[in-house]
C-alpha cells in the first residue's frame, strides 16, 4: 500500500467523496451521461464558470472517471467520455436523484424512463447477497486494524 493510500483512511465513503464529492463534479458526470460531451455543451448546460468547469474536468480525468478524447485537430477540441469508473457511478447518481425527488420534489422534475418499457425508473440500492434494500436492516461496520 502506498503512503497516499495510507493517508486516505479506511472509510470508503470518504475515499469516494475525494473523487466526486462536490455538486459540480456530480453534475458534470450526469451531463456527460446525457450525451453532453463537449466543453461548451457542459458549460452552457450547467451555467458554470469556465475555470471551475476546467478544474472539475481535470479532477474527474485524474480520478479515472472520465477520459478526454480529441475530436478536432484544427482547432484543437476535446470531448469527455465516461470511463468504466464513471459508468459505475451512474447508479449512485440515480439513487441521489431518487432521494432528491422524494425529499425535495416540489415542482416539475426530470425523470429517467426505461427505453424498452417506457416505465419510470425507480432506483433502489440493495445488498447483492440478500436482496434486502439498504436501510431496511441493521448493519454492522467492520473497521480494519
Amino acid at each position: 500500500m502506498s503512503s497516499d493510500e495510507n493517508n486516505l483512511g479506511t472509510c470508503p465513503v470518504d475515499r469516494g467523496l475525494m473523487r466526486v464529492g462536490d455538486r459540480w463534479s456530480m453534475l458534470v458526470l450526469r451531463d456527460i451521461e446525457r450525451g453532453l460531451t463537449r466543453y461548451e455543451q457542459l458549460r452552457t448546460s450547467l451555467g458554470i464558470a469556465p475555470n471551475i468547469l476546467s478544474r472539475r474536468l481535470s479532477a474527474l480525468a485524474d480520478a479515472g472517471l472520465i477520459e478526454k478524447r480529441r475530436y478536432s485537430q484544427r482547432p484543437p477540441r476535446d470531448e469527455y467520455l465516461l470511463t468504466e469508473g464513471g459508468r459505475d457511478f451512474l447508479p449512485i447518481l440515480m439513487a441521489i436523484g431518487a432521494w432528491g425527488r422524494k425529499y425535495n420534489g416540489a415542482g416539475a422534475l426530470s425523470r429517467h424512463l426505461d427505453a424498452a418499457t417506457g416505465e419510470v425508473v425507480r432506483p433502489v440500492v440493495v445488498d447483492a447477497n440478500t436482496g434486502a434494500p439498504i436501510g431496511s436492516r441493521p448493519l454492522h461496520l467492520e473497521i480494519p486494524g
